[in-house]
Parts: structure tokens; sequence; C-alpha cells
């Protein structure tokens, strides 16, 4: 027994399986070391690049999009500004049609109105013109039939014109003056 227990004790303290050997931590920091300065020298500079371009273009977008902003404020202000002008503009041009349609609505009313004036003076003076017509052609009538009377009642005939146009003539004007009354003697017309 005093054999194993010798034996035990020369024997190496057993070796814990996580703590590697002196040799592979020399490699590995070795290795590390290469793969840091291939890291360094070549994968950063490139990321870097890589990165700097990419916030240089972000802020070159930012800047465009502040720009952009900014246009887009001024041409909406440039067109609220012409917006008000062109409703302003159709005011004026709706003021200016009622004026225009009022101004022709007068000037047709006037145009009617004298041509209505010239219509019933033309009608007047048709009228009249009938009306002397039929006077005339009623006197001639009214002298035959007075004439053929007469010639009935006397029992001879009345062929002498000269004379038998003074006596119609003399007839009608005294019908003509029994025919119009007086204001003071015309009679009322609905009293009974």
């Amino acid at each position: 027994m005093l054999h194993a227990v010798i034996a035990a004790a020369t024997e190496e303290v057993a070796k814990n399986p996580l703590i590697p050997e002196w040799y592979d931590i020399i490699w590995s920091a070795v290795c590390f070391v290469v793969i840091f300065f291939f890291f360094w020298k070549l994968v950063l500079p490139k990321m870097q690049k890589l990165l700097d371009d990419r916030a240089e273009a972000i802020e070159g977008n930012i800047a465009k999009a502040d720009d952009a902003q900014r246009k887009a404020e001024a041409a909406l202000v440039q067109y609220t500004a012409q917006l008000a002008d062109a409703r302003a503009e159709a005011g004026a041009i709706r003021d200016q049609a009622r004026t225009d349609g009022q101004r022709i609505v007068a000037e047709h009313k006037d145009q009617a109105a004298a041509e209505a004036g010239r219509i019933a003076a033309s009608a007047k003076t048709q009228i009249e013109a009938e009306r002397q017509a039929a006077v005339v052609s009623l006197r001639s009538e009214v002298g035959t039939l007075a004439i053929d009377l007469a010639s009935g009642v006397i029992g001879e005939s009345l062929s002498d014109d000269a004379k038998a146009s003074a006596i119609v003539d003399r007839f009608l004007a005294e019908l003509e003056a029994s025919d119009v009354p007086s204001p003071a003697t015309a009679p009322t017309v609905g009293k009974i």
C-alpha cells in the first residue's frame, strides 16, 4: 500500500480538461494576432470606408430631403398665392359678367321698349288709316243710302252729284254733331 501511495504522490496531479496546454495557448495567440492583424489592416479599413460611404449617402439623402421639403413648401406657398389670385380673378370676372349681364338686359329692355313704341306708333298709324278708310267708305255708303232714301221720300231722282254730295255732307255733319255727347249730358254706364 505504501507503494501505491508513493506512486500516487509521484504522479502528476490529474489535468483539468478545461485548461489547455501551454503550447496550445501560444499557437492560439499567434493565430489570433495574425487574424487580428489581417482584420486590422484589410477588413476594418474596408468596413470603415463602407460605413463612411453609407453615412455620407444618408447625410446626402437627408440634405436632399430637406432641400426637397423646402422646395415643396415654397411651391405650396406659391400655389396658395396663385390659387388666391385665381379666386380673386374669378370673382372679378363674375362681377364683370354680372355687370355686363345687367347692362345687356337694360339695353335689351330699352330696345324692346323702343321697338314696342315703334310698333305701337305703327299700329296707331295703321289703325288711323284704316279708320279714315272706313269713314270714307261709310260716308260713301251712307251718302248713297241717304240719296236713295231721299229719292224714295221725295219721289224724284237726285242725280245731280254736286247737290247730292252737299246734302250728304250736311247730313253727316249734323249726325256727327248730335252723336258727340257733352260730358254733362253723357249717360253713365251701369247706373239705373
